[in-house]
């Protein structure tokens, strides 16, 4: 008995699933519910938008409005060690007392050690493995080079690694990322794209976004800046 009116709830229920997509779909203009796949002409985006593509200039300048939009603040420096000196008196500038920054080639070339004589500054895998988070999570100040930037999103792009701790971009008050120009796409897709077809064995551990300062906001919209991540971020184009 019980598994007759089961039966009939069940073809009561579709039933009226099947006249209610039904009507959507005529006045669509469809033939209604069948077991066929519509048609997709096109596969990702289209061929206008992956053509598109701006000059540097108009790439810095877009990516610099969307980012400051966000909360964003950038700078622009011809070379590193403009980049450099600009970093030492800004943390001087903060009161910085913890610098962390990521193991890359960029950074031990830069040697901001040398510019802050009276800041301590921790190299992300360098730090014993159970006190990196801690030390991410008390620093001042996190300093990485991203490897994207895309000006369409006013994002930017960091891969992690076992050198490059997804930590220093996340948990440190003040995140300073430095952005060589030659790194600033257009698009999202520019980024994307490669990744797609990079090896599953040879991809990054982790592809982090970054666009602005951490965003927190409760569900009567009290938007609150810092919570989960860094307060301010500075973008340091070079170039």
């Amino acid at each position: 008995m019980t598994e007759d009116v089961l039966k009939r709830l069940r073809e009561r229920s579709t039933a009226k699933q099947s006249l209610f997509i039904g009507k959507i779909a005529t006045r669509l203009g469809r033939k209604g519910k069948t077991m066929e796949k519509p048609p997709h002409p096109f596969k990702g985006a289209p061929a206008f938008w992956n053509e598109f593509d701006l000059p540097l200039e108009e790439r810095v300048a877009l990516f610099s409005d969307n980012w400051g939009k966000a909360g964003g603040h950038v700078v622009r420096h011809a070379t590193m060690e403009d980049a450099k000196a600009w970093i030492a008196a800004k943390a001087t500038e903060l009161g910085a007392k913890l610098v962390l920054r990521q193991n890359q080639p960029e950074l031990n070339a830069l040697a901001i050690e040398a510019a802050l004589p009276d800041v301590r500054v921790v190299v992300w895998d360098e730090a014993p493995k159970s006190e990196r988070l801690a030390v991410a999570a008390g620093a001042d100040i996190g300093l990485v080079v991203v490897d994207h930037a895309v000006a369409y999103t006013g994002s930017l792009v960091a891969e992690s690694s076992g050198q490059k701790g997804r930590s220093v971009s996340l948990l440190p008050t003040a995140l300073f990322a430095i952005v060589p120009l030659d790194r600033m796409k257009t698009r999202l897709g520019e980024v994307l794209r490669p990744l797609d077809a990079t090896p599953r064995e040879q991809l990054p551990a982790g592809v982090h976004f970054i666009s602005g300062p951490s965003r927190s906001a409760d569900i009567e919209n009290d938007l609150t800046i810092g919570v989960h991540g860094p307060g301010v971020v500075y973008a340091i184009l070079v170039g």
